[in-house]
């Protein structure tokens, strides 16, 4: 009956009358738009299979979140990050920010990328959260499902595409944010872009850190962020951009097992270089990237044993070459193939001030890869989309990815869509070279995990565009499941997903909007951090020159905790309910903004990471400046 009471609260919610700015009225009723995730080169998002999700530059600005995984967690259906605190994620095995799609993502199973590059730490495999800074990114595309036929490994569960900003307008434009609020959090913000002829840039700095809600708790991160463009003529761009990241966090252990000491400084960085072509029939890239970090970690003791004798550190890089070209030699037809390199991996060892104690690892990988896609549209009614990609890797050997599917767009508005396709993710160093006797022994003859997915959705336009409604279903089945066995990490697990996702989102007045998406999850083996069911209603209303925004979001049967007897399996229901307020002096572009906001607001007691609450209700207030 809970949960019943809950959702139709959520419903209710749902129905309160919300505004936004006529910019972002059109980016919510033309939210279709175009894509690049789905085929390298940029194509209408009704006409490939793939189920997509965009997250637009308007959505993450009115979250006034400096992190960017909350607001994905909230406004694409079927997806999940965990967190543990007011802000920051941190790393290792304390760590939140894990990516679930369709109850597939923990062990980087789902892809992150920048501007279509991959992001994750070449040593332990997992993604970065804390480098996703909200400021710095334009808009999000999400697959939800498999990408792998683009994007290769681990993207198995998904792909979430970062897109970063770029300054398109002329002239000048600087933007600066300061927030403070509950157990001293304090965020500070500025961005300038700059655009004069052939030339553009925008550059970023972002300071976050705050006393966090629990003892040991302290967290603090600077990111900078730079991009600079030049319009070589009307067919040839080139572009650069530089990412860093340096931050400081404490993981204070569980409630029933707490730690001291456990403190973790870490340095990332990430560049890349692109040469874009752009003619009439033909377009594509050829993009070299690298990403790396610098680890030192203390992992702690308990209050009462001795501090740890020696400290882990680590070197990781992921590197690569992308090269991709589209053709639409043929009318309604678009080819696109490519080739990918990547070397990734990196050097990890324990280390007192005297001198080492420990090599850990010191390994890389190789992987090269080659595909094609191609897409023809029929009649103005149908789209077929199928593609093929062969990758070798020099752990495992070669893989190959086959994708099919189709959109169907039989009347005005509506769109139904069916795929097919393959995912599948590398094992990481840890689990090819890294041992940690006696609890496991690593395996270098690992495979690949990978899965079969199956999806079929309809959606909907009516009213003008200013209603629009999208409902999916899916199946997937997973195997070579990397798990341990008799103390070994082996290929043995299996597994098999099903369920459904709904989003809608109506524009009612030209000051009054609002959006909703609820997603349904069912397992046969039970997983940490993803939900059976996912809820999220929002609105938003803007009289005058006020903004007032309100949501709530309902996760049910979500498991923090699977052991091997079903006593020590635990879950958590919870609702959480949050709002921001906002004054604008002048415009957007030229203006003073004052807003405050309030998370969890009823002050629900719950947990996602297993023994790490969350906090209670948290207030922020701040102003924003735009000039």
């Amino acid at each position: 009956m809970k949960k019943e009471f809950l959702l139709i609260s959520g419903l209710m919610l749902s129905s309160l009358a919300f505004a936004a700015d006529p910019a972002a009225i059109d980016s919510l009723i033309n939210l279709q738009g175009v894509v690049i995730s789905a085929n390298r080169v940029q194509v209408n998002r009704s006409s490939v299979p793939l189920t997509i999700s965009v997250i637009d530059r308007d959505q993450i600005e009115a979250s006034s979140e400096s992190a960017l995984l909350p607001v994905l967690s909230e406004r694409v259906p079927g997806l999940f990050v965990t967190e543990k605190g007011i802000t920051g994620f941190g790393v290792s095995s304390g760590s939140a920010g894990t990516v679930n799609i369709r109850g597939v993502g923990q062990g980087n199973k789902v892809l992150m990328l920048f501007d279509g590059q991959p992001q994750w730490a070449g040593v332990f495999g997992h993604s970065l959260p804390d480098t996703y800074v909200a400021s710095d990114v334009e808009r999000v595309e999400v697959i939800r499902g498999p990408g792998s036929l683009l994007y290769g490994s681990n993207a198995m569960g998904g792909v979430v595409n970062i897109i970063t900003r770029q300054h398109r307008q002329e002239g000048r434009r600087t933007q600066a944010r300061v927030m403070m609020g509950s157990y001293n959090t304090q965020k500070y913000m500025i961005n300038n872009g700059y655009n004069v002829g052939n030339f553009s840039s925008f550059i970023s700095l972002n300071h976050d850190r705050t006393d966090g809600h629990r003892a040991d708790s302290k967290f603090d991160i600077t990111n900078g962020f730079l991009n600079l463009g030049y319009k070589i003529d009307d067919h040839y761009k080139v572009t650069g951009d530089l990412s860093l990241a340096k931050y400081n966090t404490e993981d204070p252990g569980t409630i029933t097992s707490p730690l001291l000491d456990h403190v973790m400084h870490i340095l990332r960085g990430t560049t890349s270089f692109a040469l874009e072509n752009h003619h009439e029939k033909s377009s594509g890239a050829l993009r070299v990237f690298y990403n790396w970090g610098h680890h030192k970690i203390n992992d702690g003791h308990a209050p009462n044993a001795d501090p740890r004798s020696f400290l882990f550190y680590s070197d990781d890089h992921n590197t690569g070459i992308q090269l991709y070209q589209s053709f639409r030699l043929v009318e309604g037809n678009t080819f696109t193939a490519g080739v990918d390199y990547k070397n990734w991996g990196g050097h990890a060892w324990n280390d007192t001030i005297k001198g080492a104690i420990g090599e850990v690892v010191d390994k890389s990988v190789h992987e090269v890869a080659g595909y094609a896609i191609m897409q023809q549209d029929l009649f103005d009614i149908l789209s077929l989309n199928a593609g093929v990609r062969y990758e070798h890797s020099s752990a495992y050997g070669g893989e190959w990815v086959p994708q099919a599917g189709f959109a169907l767009r039989p009347f005005e508005g509506n769109t139904i869509k069916g795929s097919f396709s393959k995912g599948y993710r590398s094992p990481t160093l840890r689990e090819l070279y890294i041992s940690y006797l006696p609890y496991s022994k690593a395996n270098p003859d690992l495979k690949p995990e990978s899965m079969l997915s199956y999806e079929l959705s309809i959606g909907q336009r009516l009213l003008d565009n200013r209603l629009h409604a999208e409902l999916t279903a899916f199946y997937i089945e997973g195997k070579d499941m990397i798990s341990v066995v008799d103390r070994q990490m082996s290929n043995i697990g299996h597994f098999y997903n099903k369920g459904i996702e709904f989003e809608t989102g109506y524009q009612i007045l030209n000051n009054l909007s609002l959006d909703m998406n609820y997603s349904y999850l069912y397992m046969n083996k039970d997983i940490v951090a993803a939900p059976a069911h996912k809820f999220f209603a929002g609105a938003t209303y803007m009289p005058g020159r006020f903004t007032l925004n309100l949501s709530v979001q309902s996760i049910f049967d979500l498991y923090t905790n699977v052991g091997s007897k079903p006593e020590d399996n635990r879950k958590e229901d919870y609702t959480v309910l949050n709002a921001r307020a906002s004054y604008r002096f002048g415009t957007r572009d030229k203006g003073l903004n004052l807003f405050v906001k309030g998370e969890n607001l009823t002050a629900t007691r719950y947990t996602i990471n297993d023994g790490y609450p969350m906090p209670k209700a948290t207030f922020m207030g701040g102003i924003d400046v735009t000039f």
